[in-house]
């Protein structure tokens, strides 16, 4: 079995059950799970890391993506637009998509999010035009050549412009088509082990833009399969407004009608819950990816993330897509996150902590996964390491709960461990050759965007 033996941490910040913060302590982990955590530990390994000036956290959990966007990120045409134009614009690109934009833009997203701290990625993928090739096969293998911990949604769409939706007809399907392809990629590719590093979810993309049929549909087959729910809610004013002419109530509501509530179910953005709708939120376990970075981009609102803490409402962090964000770093979001509480909040916000919480701990609860989001011994060794000497550090450092939210660090993370793995060592990516990625992924990005 491979074994990973990490010497000498300075301060390991484990976001366990009791808020525990270790100092100077070893951890052994062997075949992917932490075995041993504490002083002076006697194991041989396969490779020993001197961690001695280092910070460690369990490593970051995205819970919303678009990985296609990368290859749509910072056009200038759709800077200032606003969710409902700047998803008719990009449509028109994104019609366009096949298998190798979609494996490249997995493998530059997701190696961004690794080289900042991030083990485990939710991606939400609903654009499947016709001849595509196998977008959902693109993305695993993606995943597997970096290392990272993957969950993959099987995203859907089957109202288009004619609909009343927002999509062009090429990229939505039927019900039909949709379900029977969902059960296939459960089947083939869900794994529900310990320490699983394929899952998948069932994903429709937004109340505006699938029928009801397909919400009820996906609720069933992702009960039957043991899988969970996502969509995107309550995003936007526009959002709700839509939902209010065309059902006669709003999103959440809606949802309810159609079983979209519940400990298996979360929602990407959740910025406009009125207090009733939080209520509900709480009480049945339904959870929230917060999205702080794109939420700010396309002027969509402040998500009310210190009130679900203090109500017990399940929060995860995100990144959203690249093109309504224009990075991958959560450890960006951290420190996003925690600025726009305190200015929306004051006094009453969450703290650094909390929102280092809603990264790690709070995000594994949305995938539903208790293996990952804390470091303790029988946990799945995924980590990430900051050496405390560095300058943006200096003189920040003595509550390393929270430095990562409150001074931020804006180079990326000197290791990543994923489940035992070396994955990021000093700051770059390990069995992948970063500049020839970058390369291939800029030439098939220019041809992309020409067609």
């Amino acid at each position: 079995m491979a074994s990973l033996l990490i010497k000498n941490i300075r301060t390991l910040v484990t976001c366990d059950e009791r808020d525990s913060v270790l100092e100077n302590v070893d951890l052994y982990c062997e075949d992917g799970v932490i075995r041993a955590i504490g002083a002076g530990l006697s194991y041989s390994a396969d490779e020993v890391i001197d961690a001695s000036n280092m910070l460690c956290y369990p490593g970051l959990v995205n819970t919303h993506h678009h990985l296609y966007q990368v290859f749509s990120r910072n056009l200038p045409q759709v800077q200032n637009m606003e969710l409902f134009d700047w998803l008719r614009t990009l449509y028109e690109i994104w019609k366009n998509l096949d298998a190798d934009v979609v494996r490249l833009s997995s493998l530059t997203g997701m190696g961004e999010l690794m080289k900042n701290g991030c083990t485990t990625c939710f991606d939400h993928h609903y654009v499947f035009p016709a001849a595509s090739g196998d977008l959902i096969g693109a993305q695993f293998s993606a995943a597997d050549e970096l290392g990272i911990r993957m969950h993959v949604s099987r995203g859907s769409m089957d109202l288009s412009k004619k609909d009343g939706g927002l999509p062009p007809d090429s990229v939505v399907q039927t019900v039909d088509e949709i379900i029977r392809d969902s059960e296939r990629l459960i089947d083939k590719y869900h794994d529900t082990a310990f320490g699983a590093m394929h899952r998948v979810a069932l994903a429709p993309c937004s109340p505006f833009s699938v029928s009801a049929d397909l919400l009820r549909e996906s609720a069933v087959l992702a009960r039957a399969k043991g899988v969970r729910l996502h969509t995107h809610l309550c995003e936007t004013k526009d959002e709700e407004q839509y939902m209010l002419e065309r059902e006669g109530m709003r999103p959440l509501a809606y949802m309810e009608t159609l079983g979209w509530v519940g400990s298996d179910v979360w929602y990407a953005h959740g910025i406009h819950f009125n207090d009733e709708e939080l209520a509900l939120l709480a009480a049945t376990g339904t959870g929230v990816a917060h999205c702080p970075i794109s939420n700010m981009k396309l002027a969509s609102g402040v998500a009310r993330v210190s009130e679900m803490l203090r109500m017990g409402i399940p929060v995860g962090l995100a990144v959203d897509g690249s093109a309504s964000n224009d990075g991958s770093s959560l450890l960006e979001e951290l420190r996003v996150a925690f600025l726009l509480q305190r200015l929306t909040y004051s006094r009453e916000a969450a703290s650094g902590y909390d929102i280092l919480k809603c990264a790690t701990r709070g995000s594994a609860r949305l995938l539903g996964r208790d293996d990952i989001g804390s470091l303790a011994v029988g946990k799945c060794a995924d980590l990430f390491m900051i050496d405390a000497r560095r300058l943006e550090l200096v003189g920040a450092a003595f509550d390393p709960k929270s430095v990562l939210a409150t001074v931020g660090v804006r180079n990326g993370v000197d290791y990543t461990v994923v489940n035992g793995r070396v994955t990021v060592r000093s700051g770059q990516l390990v069995g992948i050759d970063e500049q020839k990625l970058a390369f291939d992924a800029q030439q098939k990005c220019a041809q992309y965007l020409a067609m």
